[in-house]
């Protein structure tokens, strides 16, 4: 699977060399915005801002200056406009995440029998998204190919690479896209939410991937341990659906510590965020189902029980509401369906394998991330609860 090679690898049965994104000529971007801008403005606005864009466009003047530089950035770097989207579109907006940035997708409605039950269906669900992260990371997934006036045309397979292996850091003026090295090591377990809580599970035990089984009988232990209210720590959850410059300022203060440190390296190193919701109380309809996945229904209902900076979430709720919510950044919403996609034909159509395979006999207790709190922390908790049920 191609990632704007320029020479296809030697042994691969199927390679594709795609062409740099061009920069346009000068002149046809400025007749272009001209165009765009008469259906806008009023005449006599029109007539002021062609007069500025003439002005703009004139031999030697600044527009033929930047095209240049344009150019030689082009040179450079295989797409020069990638970093300019990413930033405007993205790590430069300080509104919230919920909402404002990240989407969601609602799967279709589960009718569970029991708690045990949604959680076979979570067990299910994440072995899925690990066959499916193999098959990104062995580059065996379909190339896609462009429709329309482009139709068959190959087109740039990078971003399924960002779905499981980045992060959204947040920045006071400026957020960084965190990106981990494919396969790595520090990448081998998923976050677990459930009642506000955060639970490292480990997908690698004693050198072996955990069975569909270990991962289910792990889960039954997170339910667990999330119910001792004597361990219970603050919905830290909370901070990452506030602004994007009050998270930034609020992390400044968590770091002080180097067991909020702990928890934040791990979280921000997983493949993805499981989160195990309680029944939310809400009638379930297809707008409760996406409130539930958009924003979680407020810090009063499963707001809290989320981690809005990790661009996969799933989400497997005890009364059936289940769906995934994404942080945008690293990949557009095409990508976000083609993975859905899969999952969903993996859970119709795979069979659980519960009991089919050997599981790893000695399973650690899953830990649980633990936080230091001050007074000056609960009132950042404080606000951002009440920024998010706005």
């Amino acid at each position: 699977m191609p990632i704007l090679e320029r020479e296809p690898p030697k042994g691969r049965r199927e390679s594709y060399v795609l062409p740099k994104v061009p920069v346009p000529p000068l002149k046809q971007t400025l007749d272009m915005y001209l165009n765009c801008m008469k259906h806008l403005v009023k005449e006599e606005q029109y007539q002021k801002t062609k007069a500025i864009v003439v002005k703009f466009g004139e031999p030697g003047g600044t527009g033929e200056l930047l095209q240049k530089k344009l150019l030689e950035r082009s040179e450079k770097t295989y797409n020069w406009v990638y970093d300019y989207w990413l930033e405007d579109m993205y790590l430069n907006q300080r509104l919230a995440l919920p909402v404002n940035s990240n989407p969601a997708m609602v799967f279709p409605k589960q009718n569970f029998k029991d708690r045990k039950d949604s959680l076979r269906f979570a067990a299910h669900l994440i072995t899925g998204v690990l066959e499916y992260k193999e098959r990104i990371d062995t580059r065996v997934l379909p190339v896609d190919f462009a429709r329309g006036q482009l139709a068959g045309t190959p087109l740039c397979m990078k971003q399924y690479y960002r779905l499981f292996n980045t992060y959204r850091l947040p920045g006071h003026k400026r957020d960084t896209l965190i990106i981990h090295k494919p396969g790595s090591t520090e990448q081998e377990h998923i976050i677990v939410a459930c009642k506000n809580q955060f639970f490292v599970l480990d997908l690698v035990v004693n050198k072996k991937k955990l069975k569909e089984m270990d991962i289910l009988t792990q889960l039954e232990k997170i339910v667990k341990m999330a119910e001792n209210s004597e361990e219970r720590q603050p919905p830290f959850g909370l901070l990452t659906s506030d602004g994007r410059t009050e998270w930034a300022q609020a992390r400044e203060v968590l770091i002080k510590d180097s067991v909020n440190r702990e928890s934040l390296a791990v979280i921000e190193k997983c493949l993805c965020v499981l989160c195990l919701d309680n029944p939310s109380g809400m009638e379930v309809g297809d707008t409760s189902r996406a409130l539930l996945m958009l924003h979680g229904g407020g810090h009063e209902k499963m707001g809290a029980n989320r981690w809005y900076d990790k661009p996969m979430q799933f989400i497997v709720g005890e009364d059936g509401v289940c769906g995934t919510v994404c942080e945008h950044s690293p990949f557009e919403g095409i990508v976000l369906v083609a993975c859905t996609e899969y999952l969903m034909k993996f859970m119709t159509g795979s069979p659980s394998k519960m009991g089919r395979a050997t599981s790893v006999s000695e399973l650690p207790t899953p830990a649980r991330l633990l936080w230091k709190t001050t007074p000056h922390i609960q009132d950042l908790l404080k606000a951002s609860a009440e920024r998010l049920q706005r």
